[in-house]
C-alpha cells in the first residue's frame, strides 16, 4: 500500500488538546472485524467485551519530563532541550533536540534554572536538530536526575498549543506507569481508571505488563509514498517471562488477548516464536507494521485515533483491515470523535 491511501481531511477543533474530565468516560468506538459493524460506546463499556482468562496487555513504561528550557550563554537566547535518551550514566551524556536548532553548535553553553544551577555543553551535532548535550553538574547522579525532573516539564505533543497545566503531570501518564524511559505517553492505556482495572479484575480478565519506551520517532512523519522504504526509529522493549506466560497461556486456551496501543502490538509483534508464541525480550526494535500484516499474538486492540499518514494508522489499519478502518474513521470525524493523545479511543475485536 501506499502513503496516500492513508491520508483524509481531519478537522482541527478535532485534535483534543485536554483531557475528559474522568479518564473512563471518554468515548469508545467499537470496531468488529468479523461483522464489519461500528457501534458507539463510553470507555467504561469496554468492560463487556472482555471475560474471565482474557488478557489485557498493558505499556507500564512511564513519561519523564523531558522538555527543558535554557539560555544561551552569551546572548541569553531562550532554547527548548527536548531529552531523548541517555547515552552516558557517567558522563551525562544525553541525545537531545534543540529548538531554534540555527543558533546551538558545538563547544555552545546553555544554562538551566532560575539560578543557573545546570548546565549543559553541546559536544556533537547529530542531525539537523539533534545535538549530543554533556550536563555539568556538582553532585551525584541521583541528584542529577532530580534536577532534570524538577526542571522538565510534561513533554505534551507539539500539536496542544497551550502552556503545561499541573493537570497534565498526572493525566499524561498511565495509572500503571512504572518504568521511567518513554518521551511520549502510551496514549490507548490513559483510558483506564483505577476502578474500572478493579472491576475487570473482580470479572477474573488477566493483565500483562511489557515495556516499551516511546521515542519521538513513533511521531515522524512518513516522506515516502512506497511504505516499505520509511525507518522506523528504534525503542527499548523489556518482555518479561512473567507476561510470556500470561500471554501465551490465553493463547493456548483460545481467549481474548488484547494489545493495548500500537505500542505494544509493535512490541508483541518484535518478539515472535516460530510457533506464533511470544518470547522473552529485552532490546531494541524497529519494527514497521503497515498493510498487509499477520499478526501472531493480540486478537483485540485499544487504541486512539490517529492522525493522517502516521505510521499509527497504519498499523491499526493492518490490523482491521484497511477498507473497514477508512469506514470507521469517516465515522468518527462525522461524530466528532476526539483525536490524538488527549482523545478518545477505539476497541477492534
Amino acid at each position: 500500500m501506499k502513503l496516500s491511501h492513508f491520508n483524509f481531511k481531519l478537522p482541527e477543533e478535532l485534535l483534543a488538546d485536554r483531557p475528559v474530565e474522568n479518564r473512563d468516560e471518554s468515548r469508545l468506538m467499537v470496531v468488529n472485524r468479523a461483522n464489519k459493524t461500528i457501534e458507539h460506546k463510553m470507555f467504561k463499556d469496554i468492560i463487556g467485551y472482555f471475560d474471565e482468562g482474557d488478557v489485557l496487555i498493558l505499556n507500564n513504561t512511564k513519561v519523564f519530563p523531558a522538555r527543558l528550557y535554557g539560555n544561551k550563554e552569551k546572548t541569553g537566547a531562550r532554547i527548548e532541550v527536548f531529552l531523548l535518551r541517555e547515552l552516558n550514566e557517567e558522563q551525562r551524556l544525553w541525545d537531545v533536540l534543540v529548538d531554534p536548532a540555527r543558533k546551538i553548535r558545538i563547544g555552545n553553553k546553555l544554562y538551566f534554572g532560575d539560578d543557573d544551577s545546570l548546565v549543559a555543553e553541546v559536544i556533537d551535532n547529530t542531525t539537523s536538530r539533534g545535538r549530543t548535550l554533556r550536563f555539568l553538574y556538582d553532585g551525584s547522579y541521583k541528584e542529577f536526575r532530580n534536577k532534570l525532573t524538577e526542571l522538565g516539564e510534561t513533554p505534551l505533543p507539539k500539536y496542544i498549543n497551550r502552556p503545561v497545566e499541573p493537570e497534565d503531570e498526572e493525566r499524561y501518564q498511565t495509572i500503571y506507569a512504572k518504568h521511567e524511559g518513554a518521551v511520549a505517553a502510551p496514549t490507548a492505556g490513559l483510558h483506564f481508571s483505577k476502578h474500572l482495572l478493579k472491576r475487570l479484575e473482580i470479572k477474573g480478565v488477566e493483565t500483562a505488563e511489557i515495556t516499551l519506551h516511546v521515542g519521538l520517532g513513533t511521531f515522524n512523519p512518513v516522506e515516502v509514498e512506497d511504505l516499505s522504504k520509511h525507518k522506523m526509529d528504534s525503542e527499548e522493549v523489556i518482555i518479561d517471562e512473567h507476561a510470556v506466560n500470561t500471554v501465551n497461556s490465553a493463547k493456548e486456551k483460545k481467549k481474548r488477548i488484547c494489545a493495548v496501543g500500537t505500542t505494544v502490538m509493535r512490541a508483541i509483534e518484535s518478539s515472535v516464536s516460530s510457533n506464533g508464541h511470544l518470547n522473552e525480550f529485552y532490546g531494541w526494535t524497529n519494527k514497521f507494521i503497515f498493510p498487509p500484516y499477520d499478526f501472531s499474538i493480540a486478537n483485540s486492540m485499544i487504541t486512539n485515533f490517529h492522525t493522517p499518514k502516521s505510521t499509527l494508522l497504519m498499523m491499526v489499519s493492518a490490523f482491521a483491515g484497511h477498507d473497514l478502518m477508512k469506514k470507521a474513521y469517516e465515522e468518527a470525524v462525522k461524530e466528532k470523535y476526539r483525536f490524538y493523545s488527549y482523545g478518545d479511543a477505539m476497541l477492534i475485536i
